[in-house]
């Protein structure tokens, strides 16, 4: 009863507020999002608010977000949420085209440190703005308080043997290399000498001994960590993760390691493609909505660009995430370290 009324304000709410409709033959949305960012009731509000029909394509990786964006010459979407290294990437490939501020009010009621786009490296480029933040969250550890009593200090309790087969980590290269980096206490986790690149590699082959499985989607994770009762896990979607594991009844922590935690923070983008910009910055702004920053902290566990969250302080160390030295050679090496290479080619 209580979602069915906050629907239903929800609803009136931005039937009160919503722009003039647009032309139904141009009335049509590709969005490329993450798991979470678009789910079916705020898709449906916005379908009505907005007498539009919105087609949302769901990924589960950067890698696979990067083929979605390349398909057919980047031609198949509208809008995109993509993370701040994944932006830069893609205004260097030309497959964004710059917002327009004007057309975003909801920008003004986002937290100051969001509303700085120049402070956010990569969002403004020849002083143009091509994303705008909508959702963060870092890259922490959760834990099984039963196996592990006393709260972590590092990721490198990873590696520890003591929880061999009781690790769960997540199937990335970009993500992978920058934390064990981090780990390994190189300067620089996302521009890696060829020393420091063969040193992580050798590290995450290590840590195979440890591993229980890889995930690539969050439910997965969840259903792994408590069918196999996981002691550790890489949180790579952060306060999602520890919320949809709570949810499912599991007795586990959440640490931001001493050495810091890479951390994501994801922006909403209009693709090169997009032909009706001004439907594509309707739906950005509708995003940005309170109502919606709270649908997405109270069902998913992240962090909205309008309120602070909880888990995190000001002392917190978050390393926010840059463009790597190279995404192919990370891949190449990755590759070869699921399929069961031993350390030595390395």
């Amino acid at each position: 009863m209580r979602r069915f009324c906050f629907l239903l304000i929800f609803h009136a709410f931005f039937s009160l507020v919503g722009l003039p409709a647009f032309a139904a033959q141009e009335n049509v949305l590709h969005v490329l999002a993450w798991p979470g960012y678009a789910d079916d009731d705020v898709v449906k509000s916005f379908e009505e608010q907005y007498q539009a029909k919105v087609v949302v394509t769901f990924v589960d990786s950067d890698e696979s977000l990067w083929d979605r964006m390349h398909a057919e010459n980047g031609s198949l979407f509208d809008v995109v949420a993509a993370n701040t290294a994944e932006i830069q990437r893609y205004v260097q490939e030309r497959l964004l085209q710059p917002l327009d501020p004007a057309a975003l009010p909801n920008t003004q009621k986002q937290l100051p440190r969001f509303r700085d786009l120049s402070s956010i490296s990569g969002l403004v480029q020849e002083d143009k703005v091509y994303a705008i933040p909508f959702t963060y969250s870092a890259m922490g550890l959760i834990y099984d308080r039963r196996q592990v009593p006393v709260p972590p200090r590092s990721m490198s309790e990873l590696w520890n043997p003591r929880y061999q087969g009781k690790v769960l980590a997540f199937n990335s290269a970009q993500h992978n290399f920058s934390f064990t980096a981090l780990t390994l206490g190189f300067r620089d986790p996302f521009r890696l000498s060829a020393d420091e690149m063969r040193a992580t590699a050798n590290k995450l082959v290590a840590l195979r001994r440890n591993l229980l499985a890889y995930y690539s989607l969050p439910e997965e994770a969840t259903d792994l960590f408590i069918r196999h009762r996981a002691a550790l896990l890489f949180a790579n979607y952060g306060t999602q993760q520890l919320t949809q594991l709570r949810q499912a009844g599991a007795d586990i922590g959440y640490v931001i390691p001493d050495e810091g935690a890479i951390a994501w923070l994801d922006c909403w983008a209009m693709t090169r493609a997009a032909k009706n910009r001004d439907l594509a910055h309707a739906w950005i702004n509708y995003m940005l909505e309170p109502a919606i920053g709270k649908l997405l902290s109270e069902r998913q566990g992240l962090a909205n660009t309008q309120v602070a969250p909880s888990e995190l302080s000001d002392k917190t160390r978050l390393i926010w995430l840059q463009p790597v030295e190279d995404v192919a050679r990370r891949e190449a090496l990755w590759s070869r370290i699921v399929s069961g290479e031993r350390g030595e080619p390395f």
